[in-house]
């Protein structure tokens, strides 16, 4: 725990999950000089369309951009209850030459709604980065352990034999579907732009005395200006909320995808085959100096669930909108966006983490396969034992009552898994055990799990990370 003031509420989000470039996007200071920006971006966009609106009123703009005072600020919260004018009267009163120009023809949302716009691109655009390491570090991982043999689960009972690295490659799969949501998000985010009280942009269409051509200039100049290609097409005083319903959307799609690795790595660690990295000096337990607890898998499943339920937030104030905009939205948004974000920030640092640190245990996979590979081999049994001369149903039948016994044995007394020996024991099957012992290769038994990893990886996976092989990833080294 940092070592801020201890005496008042501080996020968790801040003091222990999300990292610092997320939390600077959802930082006031970041979202002030946003708000600034959107109001330079305005005049400068209405002094090019011909309005009366000089250069010196906009490089005026532009040098008090970034010194923000915020003690200003509250002092004109609290005497106007009104945040945005607020910001603008400080804003006014550091650039008196550009005052009586600045916030001209538009409304509150034309500020906050662009800024927010910008701040979702941005942490989306994080958010991928961080997918980006965490499949990377998976995509490795697979490739690693393609041929490691271990046992397969349905139901969580013993199935057949797969691999390490086939496994590793349902997490990646997981992992590249929210890549794609996040590219096809950031494809269909647009600004407000500049729309007006009611978004049928009448105070831009007056101060252009009636030249529709220039309104509609000035809202595609505006998004330009903010790096998008075009503004929404419609709007009311807001863009629509569904785009925030999105948003999170997406975020709530990745922690699915996290907290069902989370629970796989968790009941693997309890297999003793696979465990999330343990520092030198890590204490398990209070209690128990013995254990190794999955402290960041269960971290990765406490934030998911968050996340998961989070996104309803947005889904609720979509559908709670009035007509052209209702303000109940406004206190909603502020936790649930920047939450959403800085918690999923702060899941995909412990995925990746946890990708790149795995510590695998090869001889307790051989040994659980070879606990339960017995009785996946009956099969190869019985078609053999039909060759030397067997009658397949007589078989079929005792290698039941063998496998029944054998289970007994295991699962009342705690003693070995006999029923090869039981087999061999029985001449109707011509077998000896050292033939049997023969068909007790794991390999033989994982299918085409080998050869599906190495198509994934060389094809669909390897394709989709090529297109992002020049993003840089993201520390993903976690303090506590």
């Amino acid at each position: 725990m940092s070592g801020a003031n201890q005496e008042t509420y501080q996020s968790p989000f801040s003091t222990r999950y999300a990292g610092k470039e997320m939390q600077a996007l959802f930082s006031q200071a970041h979202r002030a000089r946003l708000m600034r920006r959107m109001w330079n971006i305005l005049a400068q966009s209405q002094m090019e369309l011909g309005l009366n609106i000089t250069k010196e009123q906009v490089l005026e703009l532009q040098e008090h951009t970034e010194d923000v005072d915020f003690e200003v600020i509250s002092a004109f919260e609290r005497a106007l209850r009104h945040d945005v004018m607020a910001h603008l009267k400080a804003y006014a009163e550091v650039c008196p030459k550009a005052a009586p120009i600045i916030h001209l023809g538009a409304t509150s949302c034309y500020v906050t709604d662009n800024a927010d716009v910008l701040i979702i691109r941005d942490a989306m655009l994080l958010i991928r980065r961080r997918l980006l390491g965490t499949a990377r570090a998976l995509y490795a991982a697979a490739d690693k352990y393609k041929d490691l043999p271990m046992l397969a689960y349905t139901h969580y009972q013993a199935a057949q034999p797969t691999t390490f690295g086939k496994r590793v490659c349902l997490w990646l799969q997981d992992i590249l579907m929210d890549l794609e949501e996040v590219n096809h998000f950031l494809s269909v985010l647009r600004p407000l732009g500049s729309k007006g009280a009611t978004g049928t942009q009448a105070s831009f269409l007056s101060l252009f005395e009636g030249d529709h051509d220039k309104v509609r200039e000035l809202d595609d100049l505006i998004a330009r200006k903010m790096g998008f290609s075009r503004p929404v097409a419609v709007s009311g005083q807001t863009y629509s909320r569904k785009m925030d319903s999105l948003a999170l959307s997406v975020l709530s799609g990745i922690a699915q995808s996290a907290y069902k690795f989370s629970n796989d790595l968790r009941l693997l660690q309890h297999e003793k085959e696979v465990e999330e990295p343990f520092e030198t000096a890590q204490v398990g337990s209070s209690a128990m100096p013995y254990k190794r607890n999955p402290m960041r898998a269960e971290r990765m499943a406490a934030l998911a669930r968050f996340i998961i339920t989070n996104a309803l937030n947005a889904d609720h104030t979509a559908a709670a909108q009035w007509l052209e905009r209702t303000l109940d939205d406004s206190a909603n948004r502020r936790i649930s966006l920047s939450e959403g974000f800085l918690a999923a920030d702060g899941l995909l640092t412990l995925y990746e983490n946890i990708a790149k640190g795995l510590v695998v245990y090869p001889k307790m996979m051989e040994k659980h396969l070879l606990d339960e590979l017995p009785f996946m081999a009956t099969e190869n049994v019985l078609m053999k034992a039909v060759v030397l001369g067997g009658n397949r149903q007589d078989l079929h039948e005792k290698i039941r009552e063998h496998a029944m016994a054998a289970g007994r044995r295991v699962k009342q007394e705690g003693l070995p898994n006999d029923l090869l020996t039981r087999i061999a024991a029985d001449p109707a099957f011509f077998l000896k055990e050292e033939d049997l012992k023969d068909l007790l290769n794991p390999m033989d038994y994982v299918g085409r799990a080998v050869e599906q990893v190495t198509e994934y990886l060389e094809g669909e996976a390897g394709e989709q990370l090529k297109a992002f092989e020049n993003v840089a990833g993201m520390d993903s080294q976690i303090s506590l």
